[in-house]
Formats: structure tokens, C-alpha cells, sequence
């Protein structure tokens, strides 16, 4: 697992032992970036469910202004912060430990990007989905990436949210939102 491209191109970062966590594939995760290329820089990002926060340091390595992180594992909080690091993307950066659905309960701030990859068999994702737009945390035209299992239906949100393309790649699904100005 590595940065593809930006300013930390080409580190290496560290992986979660065991089989837990499922890291996004540098194929599938090169494909959010050709999506989502024009919407990364400048922007506020969340990793909600980091995991070893690759795509979250992919954008701030791509010069998105500051990534949140948050994972429930205290593992996985423990090598986002080594790969921050790493990375030195440490004062763009803020990683918190705990539920991710609690975490946007509480969170006052809008990001431009979100990337949504809970565990696939977890109710996680639309859970996530429908928090976010109930305090709608997402700035205007900003986007929400999901990563699901292919055969996973995701929910349709309430304006000004609307589900953009799904792409497919093997048994992966990413799913766009976008927040329209109203």
C-alpha cells in the first residue's frame, strides 16, 4: 500500500495486521482519485472509518487543505497516526478515536470530500449516509465517495443531496453523492 501521486508520492504505509480491516486496492483507489481529481484540493476531507487512513492521506497528499480521521479501533488509530507521520501531513491532520455514526452526531464543521468504507457487512454505510445528511455536514458541491460491497443498495437522501454514478470494479461498488447549492 502506497501514495499514488502528490507531495507524499510513493510512501509506503503501514497496513493493519490481521484480517479485520480491508484496505481499498490501489486499483480501486486510483479510480476515486481519477473521479474525484478536481474536487481534492483546497478541501476539508473526512475518512470516517479510516481504517490505516490511506485515502484521507491520499487527498491531503494531492493538497487537500485538512483530513479528519476517525476509527472506532484503537489499532487502526494507532497506524493512521504512524502513517500521518510518515507522511508528515501531521499539522493538517486530526485523528480521533470512536464510533464514526457518533462521531457526526457531534461534529460542527463542513467538509467539501467524505469517504465513507465501513466494513461490508455492517448496516454502517447507510447508517453514516443518512447522519450526514439529517446535519448536513457536507459543504455546497462538496462529494461523499462510498466504497460497498457490489450488491450493496444504498438509500436515496433527501435535497439537496442526490446519488451520482455508481462505478463497479470486480465485486466493488463506489457510489457518489453530491451536495448541490440550494
Amino acid at each position: 500500500m502506497r501514495v499514488i501521486t502528490g507531495s507524499a508520492r510513493g510512501r509506503r504505509l503501514k497496513d493493519l495486521p490481521g484480517l479485520d480491516t480491508r484496505p481499498t486496492t490501489d486499483k480501486v483507489k486510483e479510480s476515486i482519485f481519477n473521479i474525484v481529481q478536481f474536487d481534492v484540493e483546497g478541501r476539508r476531507v473526512l475518512d470516517l472509518f479510516a481504517g490505516t487512513g490511506q485515502l484521507g492521506i491520499e487527498a491531503l497528499s494531492r493538497g487537500a487543505e485538512k483530513c479528519v480521521f476517525v476509527d472506532r479501533s484503537r489499532e487502526a488509530v494507532k497506524v493512521v497516526k504512524e502513517n500521518v507521520t510518515s507522511t508528515g501531513f501531521e499539522n493538517q491532520s486530526q485523528v480521533i478515536q470512536g464510533d464514526g455514526v457518533s462521531f457526526l452526531t457531534s461534529c460542527r464543521e463542513k467538509f467539501g470530500l467524505i469517504f465513507l468504507d465501513p466494513p461490508y457487512a455492517a448496516d454502517l454505510l447507510e447508517k453514516a449516509l443518512l447522519k450526514i445528511a439529517e446535519i448536513d455536514i457536507v459543504a455546497e458541491n462538496g462529494i461523499i465517495v462510498c466504497e460497498s460491497a457490489l450488491d450493496k443498495i444504498l438509500p436515496q437522501l433527501p435535497a439537496p443531496y442526490e446519488m451520482g454514478r455508481d462505478y463497479r470494479y470486480g465485486k466493488i461498488k463506489l457510489t457518489l453523492y453530491h451536495r448541490r447549492t440550494q
